[in-house]
């Protein structure tokens, strides 16, 4: 294996590991939603300053009006992508949040045949039916949940919303080619700092230390760090390897739920969420269910 090749891996493992992890120190941290989300901005734009610096990032040649214009408005979905996400885990699990929220790609797809004009071919339309026949699975699966039962659709409906603002910053984010990607997404945390400071309780901050430890977490690690890593997999890796390493981060979701919390889930939420990822790798992957087939005859 290229050594280049090699160290993106790594990076791009890393950094979907420490993805997996997002959503055991948001419940550990015990802070409402809102607040969860702008410490992480907060403390993930004083990161990212440091990075985009170090870089030589921060030029006026760069920064023109349009793409500031299109990073902060990205910027916005991403903060209610992070507030949505973050509400799903303590109504449907984490497990089950991750997993709903990897129909992004489904999302971006139908976004872009509505605002792009991009046609949906048959092949996406057979792992777009297997993504929904998940969907179908992990609902059909809410009266297994006892009286959490509504707030385990809610959950859902939570995760559903967040993948539709993800795929809609994505489309977003595709007009800023050749914009750093550090510099994008110091420009969307510092978006999200402004945005949730009316509505954060800076005036009753957390009093346990585990609590700070855990935003300082989100903020340093899980945004600044993970960034870092993952925009430096990116530009090493083929497309390919980066969607097939992205699946680590449901997976160790999964696990992290499991060990964490003891949630485990029902065989059909488990048939649910292996056909929403299968799903999302026969899309990335570009698989066609009938080249397999010809193939093996």
């Amino acid at each position: 294996m290229d050594a280049l090749i090699r160290r993106g891996s790594l990076e791009m493992s890393a950094a979907m590991l420490i993805s997996g992890t997002i959503g055991w120190f948001v419940l550990v941290s015990g802070q409402p939603v809102l607040d969860v989300v702008f410490w992480r901005c907060l403390f993930g734009a004083a990161t990212l300053l440091l990075v985009c610096a170090a870089l030589g990032l921060l030029r006026k040649d760069i920064l023109t009006q349009r793409v500031l214009l299109l990073a902060v408005v990205s910027g916005a979905a991403i903060v209610g992508n992070w507030v949505l996400l973050f509400g799903s885990y303590s109504r449907a699990s984490i497990a089950i949040g991750t997993a709903v929220y990897n129909v992004q790609p489904f999302l971006l797809v139908g976004l872009g045949a509505l605002f792009l004009g991009e046609k949906i071919t048959a092949q996406k339309l057979f792992w777009l039916c297997l993504a929904f026949g998940g969907m179908l699975a992990i609902v059909s699966a809410h009266e297994g949940q006892g009286e959490s039962g509504d707030d385990y659709l809610l959950g859902i409906g939570l995760a559903l919303g967040a993948a539709l603002l993800y795929a809609f910053a994505a489309l977003l984010i595709k007009r800023l080619s050749g914009t750093p990607p550090h510099l994008i997404a110091l420009i969307q945390v510092c978006t999200g700092v402004l945005l949730l400071a009316p509505w954060a309780n800076l005036g009753t901050p957390p009093q346990e230390a585990s609590a700070w430890a855990s935003l300082l977490a989100l903020g340093i690690i899980h945004t600044g760090l993970m960034y870092v890593l993952l925009y430096g997999a990116i530009q090493k890796l083929p497309t390919a390897l980066t969607g097939a390493l992205s699946f680590i981060y449901p997976i160790a979701a999964i696990f992290v739920d499991w060990l964490a919390f003891g949630h485990r889930l029902g065989w059909l939420q488990w048939f649910g969420v292996g056909a929403i990822l299968l799903a999302a790798a026969g899309m990335q992957q570009g698989w066609s269910p009938r080249l397999r087939r010809s193939a093996v005859q």
